[in-house]
């Protein structure tokens, strides 16, 4: 499978005159999960677990089959352990109240990186109040990574439990997840990895990690919109009361009690977006079909270019590792000078699309001294002519404002 015959797979990139580069954000969507949520309303949709007819078993089918597939897929024990939620967010949100709030003490620490996303940062503001524990942070040095002295300084025994993204949204850098889990396990702490940027990128072994929980968003990977992850181990699941209440997840109801259902239903109240666990199954058919190896081989190769075609502008900042190994598919960037939503914009103009702002990451980027960058993130259907068409809007983007910038 060719780098452009890959681009040819989706739809909205062959009908719009456009450089798509906001994948970290969301990815655009292959014909082939279009089509297989199209299959499913026009010959399956029905409501699983709910019905003893033929079409509401197909539904539960689907549903089912697909989360044996994504337990495969990140090589998950039990097929149980896949939970499915809206997104990484309620991921992140369902640990922080079902596990964080049953199970920290005052004087416990909560340890998170300062690179985390708001959904893996702002639970654990609220949650280490209500329990009297408190929330330290795993800061960057000039490179842009999480040194491994600061985390042996950081993890302690008072911690019980550390956050850490796999890879940044703003900045790319690949953290060392592995070692952070092994530091967190010698001390008895439990570990989330937050793999929203990473899983799109690259494989992920849950048990070869060693995690405790992951999570991550199906947009971010080709999938629909409102589909998301969260693996836990067995284990843990099993000690976790459930987050959200209502049908489904319960075994019997009475007037004052409840008892609630085994694995993984009692994480999964109400009618679930079967059209997008569906949209999901896809997706990793898709990326399983090309192939993790062939997937870094075409990123490596554009990513490479860009940083070196942007490296040349010497009107931009970068916000990237200098370390190109340990660099995924997200480039920031600013014009010095001029703000990030006026260069997006003016970008835009040229059909080229890049996100502008704080990436819900505000605390990284006031440690960097700066309130928002400009950012493209590139996937596998981007091109080095992709790179090409965003220098070139970037430099009538800096023409645009090369004289107010002298004069100041």
């Amino acid at each position: 499978m060719e780098e452009n015959m890959i681009k040819k797979d989706f739809p909205i990139l062959n009908n719009k005159n456009m450089v798509y580069l906001d994948s970290g954000a969301t990815t655009q969507k292959p014909i082939q999960v279009i089509k297989a949520i199209e299959n499913y309303y026009e010959n399956n949709n029905a409501n699983p677990h709910r019905g003893a007819y033929d079409l509401s078993i197909k539904a539960t089918e689907c549903y089912e089959n697909t989360r044996a597939k994504i337990a495969k897929f990140i090589n998950a024990k039990y097929t149980e352990e896949v939970v499915f939620s809206k997104n990484a967010t309620e991921s992140l949100n369902l640990i922080a109240y079902s596990y964080g709030l049953s199970n920290l003490k005052k004087d416990d620490e909560v340890l998170i990186s300062i690179m985390e996303h708001h959904s893996n940062l702002v639970p654990w503001q609220r949650i280490t109040k209500q329990t009297g524990s408190k929330l330290k942070y795993m800061y960057i040095n000039d490179k842009l990574e999480i040194s491994e002295q600061e985390i042996k300084n950081k993890i302690t025994p008072k911690t019980k439990m550390v956050g850490i993204t796999y890879v940044s949204n703003v900045t790319g850098t690949i953290n060392d997840v592995k070692q952070i889990i092994k530091q967190a396990h010698s001390v008895g702490a439990v570990v989330i990895v937050d793999a929203s940027q990473a899983i799109p990128h690259m494989k992920i072994d849950v048990q070869d990690l060693d995690c405790d929980f992951l999570v991550f968003s199906g947009h971010k990977m080709l999938a629909p919109l409102g589909i998301g992850v969260m693996y836990g181990k067995k284990n843990i699941l099993n000690q976790m009361p459930p987050f959200i209440m209502g049908g489904d997840m319960i075994e019997y109801v009475y007037e004052q009690e409840t008892t609630f259902a085994e694995l993984p239903n009692k994480f999964e109240a109400g009618t679930q977006n079967v059209e997008g666990v569906v949209g999901l199954g896809a997706a990793i058919d898709y990326l399983e079909g090309i192939g993790y190896e062939k997937i870094q081989k075409i990123e490596q190769e554009v990513i490479m270019y860009a940083r070196e075609e942007l490296s040349k502008l010497k009107y931009l900042e970068l916000y990237i590792t200098p370390n190109c190994n340990n660099h995924s598919g997200v480039i920031s960037f600013n014009i010095k000078g001029i703000h990030p939503h006026d260069v997006a914009s003016i970008l835009n103009e040229q059909g080229v699309c890049v996100r502008s702002g704080n990436h819900c990451a505000q605390p990284l980027l006031r440690s960097l001294g700066i309130d928002s960058t400009c950012r493209a993130s590139f996937y596998i259907y981007n091109t080095k002519e992709d790179v090409d068409r965003l220098v070139k809007a970037l430099n009538i983007t800096y023409k645009m404002f090369e004289k107010y910038l002298k004069q100041n």
